[in-house]
């Protein structure tokens, strides 16, 4: 039986939830993109404008990311709840990626601490939908749309332990800053024991081999510590000032 799922606004189950994801039509060539896409481009203008008008009078944020496979009582999903309220009483608001896990908990305390908890959820092949401590929710068809989001109304990230959708958003965030593309952007990797193998291996095999400069490697701070991690992401700017 195939599962409930969201595409934007439009809830599909049964037999309806077989058609395709809009990121799947977009890409995947079993489908008829001569016929489409020229329609399709405006219904992905249609996504920026609706983000950008729900996003443009959020505060100075902070986006934390990490795995949507956490469960409450989790010791990373206490410290994401630690960590959302220390930024909210920072001044910053909280964004993630609107689901469960990691997410829900640090959506969660930044509702708890009274500060904005942001959610940008995306269509999936299964019902995920928004957690129930997102204040502004905004679901996706297209992964580009949300992460645009993402990096344009984030002052930084912070990623926790997760899979391959946190390692997609950690490994382009790095990549816009080392080209210039965002500046004075901070990036926290928590939990060491988790991230070190990998930075073992960006540090060795990419720098090591020349395929980084060893100046990027400054772009990330690894850190077991909820002060340390919230200390990095600098001071709130307000909207307009940045």
């Amino acid at each position: 039986m195939q599962k409930r799922r969201t595409q934007g606004a439009i809830i599909l189950d049964g037999e309806q939830a077989r058609q395709p994801m809009a990121d799947q039509a977009l890409l995947d060539e079993q489908y008829q993109w001569s016929h489409g896409d020229p329609w399709r481009v405006l219904r992905i203008q249609s996504e920026f404008v609706e983000g950008f008008d729900a996003m443009k009078e959020v505060p100075s944020a902070v986006s934390v990311f990490g795995s949507a496979r956490v469960k409450p009582g989790d010791p990373f999903y206490t410290v994401a709840e630690q960590l959302a309220g220390r930024l909210v009483e920072r001044g910053f608001a909280v964004i993630t990626g609107g689901g469960p896990g990691i997410m829900e908990a640090a959506n969660k305390g930044a509702r708890e601490a009274g500060g904005l908890s942001v959610g940008l959820g995306i269509e999936l092949p299964h019902e995920q939908g928004i957690n129930p401590y997102v204040d502004l929710g905004i679901n996706f068809r297209y992964f580009f749309a949300r992460k645009t989001m993402f990096l344009k109304y984030s002052r930084g990230f912070i990623t926790m332990p997760g899979g391959f959708g946190t390692l997609d958003e950690l490994f382009e965030s790095l990549t816009l800053i080392q080209t210039g593309k965002v500046t004075q952007f901070p990036v926290v990797l928590f939990g060491r024991d988790h991230w070190q193998p990998l930075l073992d291996w960006v540090e060795g095999s990419l720098a090591g081999e020349g395929y980084i400069s060893p100046d990027d490697l400054g772009l990330i701070t690894v850190t077991d510590d909820v002060d340390e991690a919230v200390e990095a992401m600098g001071a709130p700017v307000p909207r307009g000032q940045a």
